[in-house]
């Protein structure tokens, strides 16, 4: 356990970059910090943080012994809640990064029905648009992550792939509401809540608008989704979703799927670090969000 300790003061500062902040999180004083790191070197035989006026970063030794410590932590994290199996009661931390689009919905919902069942299991949400989600995955902040369609990385192993409609959100009372399916270009002829560049939606649109070569008249423009669904709740403003990051109960909003020719399916994606050994709270987290996800809005 002491050794686990020493591991978990060295991953701290390499992600601080300063032994100064690192000390106080871990509640230690700044010399029994730097002793440790030293004795840990002594003991390794080579140093693994260049010092710089600036703080500590990592030398390539260092970045070996980084992994190293991840993979130690998560090892031991899977081993207790292993053992907490045994006694017929799950204990354990989850740590899940997802696109904005689920995190006022879905995640929390699936959180909720799994911690009704196991209530000794905690969990952190990181709200990470699509290619820092999966950062957080490589780098063992977060155990997996569910994305909307994530950038090519060899590391990063999908669990479960879905496609998902866009749609469009608008108020009952919008024009276009009576059709079940809209064409881009009708849309476009009202005005925009336009996702902001951070999110994937919007690159995914972006890319639809240049195709049709159609004016867009964007009279708002954000990162949050909630703000977005807000402002095309009244009057004539549309904004867009894919299907499943639109939550339950959404008042006066509602969706209609954009034509597939103007706007293909986009993957929704369940993925962790390749070769990684979830715990059994995190598998069974995994398991009940994918059959959840695979019931309402089928396979892919």
């Amino acid at each position: 356990m002491k050794h686990l300790k020493t591991l978990q003061c060295i991953g701290d500062v390499a992600k601080s970059g300063s032994i100064r902040k690192s000390a106080e999180r871990l509640s230690i004083t700044p010399s029994a910090l730097t002793r440790k790191i030293q004795d840990f070197e002594a003991e390794l035989g080579t140093s693994i943080f260049e010092r710089m006026p600036q703080g500590m970063r990592l030398n390539p030794a260092g970045e070996l012994v980084l992994r190293h410590i991840r993979d130690q932590l998560s090892d031991f994290d899977r081993l207790r809640s292993q053992i907490a199996d045994l006694s017929g009661v799950r204990r354990g931390h989850v740590s899940i990064a997802a696109s904005q689009a689920f995190a006022h919905g879905l995640i929390p919902d699936e959180i909720a029905s799994y911690r009704a069942h196991h209530p000794l299991v905690s969990f952190t949400v990181l709200v990470r648009d699509h290619m820092h989600a999966v950062e957080a995955v490589s780098s063992f902040d977060a155990d997996v992550a569910l994305v909307i369609a994530p950038p090519p990385a060899p590391e990063f192993q999908p669990l479960l792939v879905l496609f998902q409609p866009l749609c469009a959100l608008m108020s009952a009372d919008h024009p276009l509401a009576a059709s079940q399916t809209v064409r881009l270009r009708d849309c476009l002829r009202h005005p925009i809540a336009m996702p902001g560049p951070s999110l994937a939606i919007r690159h995914l649109l972006q890319a639809a608008i240049v195709r049709a070569a159609l004016p867009v008249n964007t009279v708002i423009e954000s990162d949050s989704f909630e703000v977005l669904r807000s402002y095309a709740g009244g009057g004539e403003v549309i904004s867009f979703q894919i299907r499943a990051g639109i939550p339950q109960g959404s008042g006066n909003l509602i969706a209609r799927e954009i034509d597939q020719r103007d706007m293909p399916p986009t993957q929704l994606v369940l993925g962790q670090l390749r070769g990684r050994s979830l715990s059994v709270a995190a598998s069974k987290f995994v398991d009940q969000i994918s059959n959840s996800l695979h019931s309402q809005y089928g396979g892919g």
